[in-house]
């Protein structure tokens, strides 16, 4: 990737983080971060998941809550396998798979979340940029 620091964006379950603490990695970057709040990871949609790429996304994260701590039960669940389909149709469309990350929080706490967020920013570092005109949600 060029100098310029890849665009990532980072939804969280607000019920469990504060964007605060999600963006330690990115201290002095912070324009090269959207964190996007939610009442619970669940309530992604394929649709945002493919907007955040075609908005000019390079990466995206999901932060959910510890397995079976989730206060919609599932939320959690539900998360992993719509990013798990985003993967794939990036896979499919030339952008590539591993732009699509889904962070678990568990006994490690926040830190070990913010240490994941890091490894996942590196990867996408050194992918190529993504050409955000690939992927067009109607």
């Amino acid at each position: 990737m060029n100098n310029q620091s890849p665009v990532i964006y980072v939804l969280f379950c607000s019920t469990s983080f504060e964007a605060a603490d999600l963006t330690v990695p990115w201290r002095g970057k912070a324009d090269a971060v959207k964190t996007v709040p939610l009442p619970c990871s669940g309530r992604i949609d394929i649709l945002y998941l493919t907007k955040a790429f075609e908005l000019g996304s390079d990466g995206l994260a999901i932060v959910v809550c510890k397995q079976g701590e989730c206060r919609y039960l599932e939320g959690n669940l539900r998360a992993r396998k719509r990013a798990e389909a985003v993967d794939a149709l990036l896979g499919e469309t030339g952008l590539g798979k591993g732009r699509v990350a889904v962070i678990q929080m568990d006994d490690g706490g926040v830190e070990k979340v913010v240490r994941e967020l890091a490894d996942f920013r590196n990867r996408i570092t050194a992918l190529p940029r993504a050409p955000h005109t690939a992927i067009r949600v109607p």
